[in-house]
Protein backbone atom coordinates (compact mmCIF):
# COMPACT_ATOMS: atom_id res chain seq x y z
CA UNK A 1 0.00 0.00 0.00
CA UNK A 2 2.73 2.50 0.92
CA UNK A 3 4.78 1.47 -2.14
CA UNK A 4 1.81 2.18 -4.39
CA UNK A 5 1.22 5.52 -2.64
CA UNK A 6 4.89 6.47 -3.01
CA UNK A 7 4.76 5.52 -6.68
CA UNK A 8 1.65 7.66 -7.20
CA UNK A 9 3.23 10.63 -5.42
CA UNK A 10 6.34 10.40 -7.55
CA UNK A 11 4.23 10.73 -10.69
CA UNK A 12 2.95 14.17 -9.55
CA UNK A 13 5.06 16.95 -11.09
CA UNK A 14 7.20 19.11 -8.82
CA UNK A 15 7.19 22.89 -9.08
CA UNK A 16 10.58 24.24 -10.13
CA UNK A 17 10.35 27.31 -7.88
CA UNK A 18 9.09 26.09 -4.54
CA UNK A 19 9.77 22.36 -4.96
CA UNK A 20 6.17 21.61 -4.04
CA UNK A 21 4.10 18.99 -5.78
CA UNK A 22 1.55 20.39 -8.22
CA UNK A 23 -1.71 18.75 -7.25
CA UNK A 24 -4.32 21.19 -8.60
CA UNK A 25 -4.84 23.93 -11.10
CA UNK A 26 -4.42 26.49 -8.33
CA UNK A 27 -0.99 25.17 -7.30
CA UNK A 28 -0.06 25.05 -10.98
CA UNK A 29 -1.01 28.71 -11.46
CA UNK A 30 0.80 29.67 -8.26
CA UNK A 31 3.98 28.04 -9.58
CA UNK A 32 4.07 30.38 -12.60
CA UNK A 33 6.47 33.33 -12.47
CA UNK A 34 3.91 36.05 -13.21
CA UNK A 35 6.60 38.75 -13.17
CA UNK A 36 7.95 37.70 -16.57
CA UNK A 37 7.34 40.48 -19.16
CA UNK A 38 5.53 38.25 -21.65
CA UNK A 39 3.11 37.02 -18.97
CA UNK A 40 2.43 40.61 -17.90
CA UNK A 41 1.74 41.37 -21.56
CA UNK A 42 -0.60 38.39 -21.78
CA UNK A 43 -2.53 39.57 -18.71
CA UNK A 44 -2.77 43.07 -20.23
CA UNK A 45 -3.98 41.52 -23.48
CA UNK A 46 -6.78 39.75 -21.60
CA UNK A 47 -7.71 42.95 -19.79
CA UNK A 48 -7.90 44.78 -23.13
CA UNK A 49 -10.04 41.96 -24.58
CA UNK A 50 -12.42 42.22 -21.63
CA UNK A 51 -12.63 46.00 -22.06
CA UNK A 52 -13.34 45.61 -25.78
CA UNK A 53 -16.02 43.03 -24.92
CA UNK A 54 -17.70 45.47 -22.54
CA UNK A 55 -17.38 48.48 -24.87
CA UNK A 56 -18.75 46.61 -27.90
CA UNK A 57 -21.93 45.52 -26.09
CA UNK A 58 -23.83 48.32 -27.85
CA UNK A 59 -22.21 47.76 -31.27
CA UNK A 60 -23.44 44.46 -32.64
CA UNK A 61 -21.22 44.21 -35.74
CA UNK A 62 -18.07 45.17 -33.85
CA UNK A 63 -18.92 42.56 -31.23
CA UNK A 64 -19.36 39.90 -33.92
CA UNK A 65 -15.88 40.72 -35.27
CA UNK A 66 -14.41 40.66 -31.76
CA UNK A 67 -16.15 37.34 -31.04
CA UNK A 68 -14.85 35.75 -34.25
CA UNK A 69 -11.33 37.04 -33.62
CA UNK A 70 -11.28 35.50 -30.14
CA UNK A 71 -12.61 32.18 -31.48
CA UNK A 72 -9.87 32.14 -34.13
CA UNK A 73 -7.26 32.91 -31.45
CA UNK A 74 -8.49 29.99 -29.34
CA UNK A 75 -8.51 27.76 -32.41
CA UNK A 76 -4.86 28.65 -33.05
CA UNK A 77 -3.80 27.96 -29.46
CA UNK A 78 -2.51 24.48 -30.30
CA UNK A 79 -0.21 25.87 -33.00
CA UNK A 80 0.84 28.71 -30.73
CA UNK A 81 1.67 26.16 -28.01
CA UNK A 82 3.86 24.19 -30.41
CA UNK A 83 5.62 27.33 -31.59
CA UNK A 84 6.17 28.55 -28.02
CA UNK A 85 7.44 25.11 -26.92
CA UNK A 86 10.08 25.22 -29.65
CA UNK A 87 11.17 28.81 -28.96
CA UNK A 88 10.54 29.35 -25.24
CA UNK A 89 14.16 30.31 -24.52
CA UNK A 90 13.83 33.47 -26.60
CA UNK A 91 11.09 35.00 -24.42
CA UNK A 92 10.79 33.03 -21.17
CA UNK A 93 12.95 31.85 -18.31
CA UNK A 94 11.06 28.57 -17.92
CA UNK A 95 9.48 25.98 -20.20
CA UNK A 96 5.75 26.25 -19.50
CA UNK A 97 4.47 24.78 -22.76
CA UNK A 98 3.73 21.08 -22.29
CA UNK A 99 2.60 18.68 -24.99
CA UNK A 100 -0.92 18.47 -23.59
CA UNK A 101 -1.35 22.25 -23.66
CA UNK A 102 -2.42 22.69 -20.04
CA UNK A 103 -0.56 25.96 -19.55
CA UNK A 104 -1.73 27.62 -22.75
CA UNK A 105 -5.27 26.45 -22.08
CA UNK A 106 -5.30 27.94 -18.59
CA UNK A 107 -3.64 31.28 -19.24
CA UNK A 108 -4.58 31.92 -22.87
CA UNK A 109 -7.63 29.99 -24.06
CA UNK A 110 -9.85 30.01 -20.97
CA UNK A 111 -9.84 33.82 -20.55
CA UNK A 112 -10.65 34.22 -24.25
CA UNK A 113 -13.43 31.66 -23.98
CA UNK A 114 -14.84 33.44 -20.93
CA UNK A 115 -15.00 36.62 -23.03
CA UNK A 116 -16.87 34.74 -25.75
CA UNK A 117 -19.29 33.36 -23.14
CA UNK A 118 -19.94 36.93 -21.95
CA UNK A 119 -20.68 37.94 -25.53
CA UNK A 120 -23.05 35.01 -26.02
CA UNK A 121 -24.83 35.93 -22.77
CA UNK A 122 -25.24 39.51 -24.06
CA UNK A 123 -26.64 38.16 -27.33
CA UNK A 124 -29.10 35.88 -25.52
CA UNK A 125 -30.21 38.76 -23.29
CA UNK A 126 -30.65 41.00 -26.33
CA UNK A 127 -32.65 38.27 -28.09
CA UNK A 128 -34.95 37.79 -25.08
CA UNK A 129 -35.45 41.55 -24.81
CA UNK A 130 -36.31 41.80 -28.49
CA UNK A 131 -38.72 38.88 -28.22
CA UNK A 132 -40.39 40.48 -25.20
CA UNK A 133 -40.75 43.81 -27.00
CA UNK A 134 -42.17 42.05 -30.06
CA UNK A 135 -44.71 40.13 -28.00
CA UNK A 136 -45.72 43.33 -26.17
CA UNK A 137 -46.26 45.09 -29.51
CA UNK A 138 -48.28 42.15 -30.81
CA UNK A 139 -50.52 42.20 -27.73
CA UNK A 140 -51.00 45.98 -28.01
CA UNK A 141 -51.86 45.66 -31.69
CA UNK A 142 -54.33 42.86 -30.93
CA UNK A 143 -55.93 44.95 -28.16
CA UNK A 144 -56.30 47.93 -30.55
CA UNK A 145 -57.94 45.71 -33.18
CA UNK A 146 -60.37 44.34 -30.61
CA UNK A 147 -61.21 47.87 -29.42
CA UNK A 148 -61.86 48.95 -33.03
CA UNK A 149 -64.07 45.95 -33.63
CA UNK A 150 -66.07 46.65 -30.45
CA UNK A 151 -66.51 50.31 -31.34
CA UNK A 152 -67.71 49.52 -34.89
Amino acid sequence: MTDQKAENISSIPIDGFSNLRITSIWTFLMSVQWSEPWLIGLVLFHIVCLCVTVVTCRYYRAQICHFLLMVVLVYGAEYLNELAAMNWRSFSNFQYFDSKGMFISLVYSIPLLLNTVIIVMVWVHRTFSTMTELKTLQLKRKARRENREKSD
